[in-house]
């Protein structure tokens, strides 16, 4: 029988995510080369090439199946992978259960180094920025719009509020924080920042 090549394929595609990701890790975005990536996997650089056209597009993809494959392992509780952000009922412990969940994945080590590296090329590469913002960032940023929409049906928040500006209250600081190191990331500001948002910073009326 000859050998299967879509499985063939399927092991090298798992062994050039993995060196990419390792790459990343211990030598840095800048030195992470589709040579490397080809060496560390064990697959010819051609083999790389005819599946993605750079460094950036392979990384990319390697860091969807690494969330992918974490989500499955743990039985898809990765709230961005099931139907959304909770509904209990409860916006705020909605909301704090997600920031705690995305804090802990962003200090995680296995994905911290090549979001960081994503992060970085897309500010120097604009198409490379598009793609990333539609493939990882908007899909889950579109579930908080949707979980605000349903507090709004719900009459835990104003009408008027627009749900996409709302949204950007709770993970824009959470993003800046972790991008430029200004504090610490952790649950406790995480569930601060939930507070603020919903509830203001000025003086509450009695």
């Amino acid at each position: 029988m000859p050998p299967d090549s879509n499985r063939r394929s399927e092991k090298s595609r798992r062994a050039i995510y993995a060196a990419a990701l390792t790459l990343v890790a211990e030598v840095g975005y800048p030195k992470t080369t589709i040579e490397a990536i080809a060496a560390r996997a064990g697959v010819g650089k051609q083999t790389i090439y005819r599946w993605w056209s750079s460094k950036a597009e392979v990384l990319m993809e390697a860091f969807v199946d690494l969330g992918a494959q974490a989500a499955e392992a743990a039985g898809s509780g990765d709230w961005a992978e099931t139907d959304g952000i909770p509904d209990t009922g409860d916006l705020e412990a909605d909301l704090k259960t997600v920031l705690r969940a995305t804090v802990d994945e962003l200090n995680d080590p296995r994905y911290e180094a090549p979001a960081r590296a994503l992060a970085a090329e897309g500010v120097g590469n604009p198409a490379f920025a598009k793609e990333f913002v539609a493939t990882l960032l908007l899909p889950s940023l579109e579930l908080y719009v949707r979980r605000l929409r349903a507090a709004q049906d719900a009459g835990q928040v104003r009408a008027d509020v627009d749900p996409y500006i709302a949204r950007d209250l709770f993970v824009s600081p959470l993003a800046q924080r972790w991008l430029q190191g200004t504090g610490p990331l952790d649950h406790a500001f995480a569930e601060r920042l939930v507070e603020y948002a919903l509830y203001g910073i000025a003086p509450r009326r009695p």
